[in-house]
């Protein structure tokens, strides 16, 4: 029994000189965890000033594979590309609903999170995704690298996109009048949309094919085409529609659009276009 007891009492003690020796060999003199701030580049702090300490939205330009779809063929924006994007988002979009809405507007509606793109968006089916709205809190923009500041074509094709996007978010605080916009053109919807040419979908009502989709497109597309034109632009289009019932269609939608701006936020609709179209003028030119 005493060597019984003496051998239990040899491994109790064994065993704490080993737990011992664990616990002061396992354990780390310091922190393995990096609890610098990285440093912020020149770019960094640009964006900081112009984005995120105005309007609260974070730019996120560097590559995040959490934030895109990784079975498509993408890529990160070349960094000099980056200012120049954000440079014309800021002067078309952002400037001019803080004229027309007022300096808070984009503030209290905005996502909060911009991402950026450099390559396209190519679909199964030949379409390019320009940009993408994700609840109201994040927007992509693709192609980014491929923006001419000097061509007015490729800069309201790039603009659109934020501009559509924007739209859905307004869209989401306060909504439209879905029956009321539903009544208008109710047969042309089609979820092969891309299937149909421009001029084809305009003689049935629709400002774009894409218009198409479904009614919550058509409208963001209808406000977005109009913000991206210039008011000589837009009557030029509409003079070129040759069914009367299509251009009823047309101006009836235009009409919703500038009612709901006017009843949701207060803000001239008109106004907006107008701004923006001096804006999209002043990038060109700068």
């Amino acid at each position: 029994m005493k060597l019984l007891k003496y051998n239990k009492i040899l491994v109790l003690a064994l065993t704490s000189v080993l737990l011992y020796s664990c616990e002061h060999e396992e354990q780390p003199k310091e922190s393995q965890l990096d609890y610098t701030s990285p440093v912020q580049t020149n770019l960094d702090k640009w964006i900081t000033a112009n984005y995120l300490n105005p309007y609260n939205i974070n730019v996120q330009y560097k590559w995040n594979q959490n934030t895109v779809d990784n079975s498509r063929y993408l890529f990160p924006p070349t960094i000099d590309r980056v200012q120049p994007a954000l440079e014309i988002v800021q002067k078309i979009w952002l400037n001019s609903y803080a004229t027309i809405g007022g300096p808070d507007f984009v503030k209290k509606i905005s996502p909060r999170e911009i991402v950026l793109i450099g390559g396209v968006n190519l679909n199964s089916v030949g379409t390019r995704t320009l940009g993408l709205a994700e609840g109201g809190q994040r927007v992509t923009l693709f192609e980014t690298d491929y923006i001419e500041r000097t061509n007015r074509a490729n800069v309201t094709e790039f603009i659109h996109t934020i501009q559509h996007e924007y739209i859905h978010i307004l869209n989401q605080h306060k909504p439209f009048d879905e029956k009321a916009w539903g009544a208008i053109t109710p047969a042309g919807y089609a979820a092969d949309w891309y299937n149909y040419s421009i001029p084809v979908s305009n003689e049935i009502g629709f400002i774009t094919s894409y218009a198409r989709l479904n009614i919550n497109e058509d409208f963001a597309e209808t406000a977005a085409m109009i913000l991206i034109s210039t008011k000589a632009e837009y009557a030029t289009f509409l003079s070129k529609i040759k069914s009367p019932t299509a251009l009823a269609a047309l101006k009836a939608k235009e009409a919703l659009v500038v009612k709901y701006f006017k009843e949701a936020y207060e803000m001239d609709f008109y106004a907006l276009r107008d701004e923006a179209e001096k804006n999209t003028t002043a990038v060109i030119n700068n």
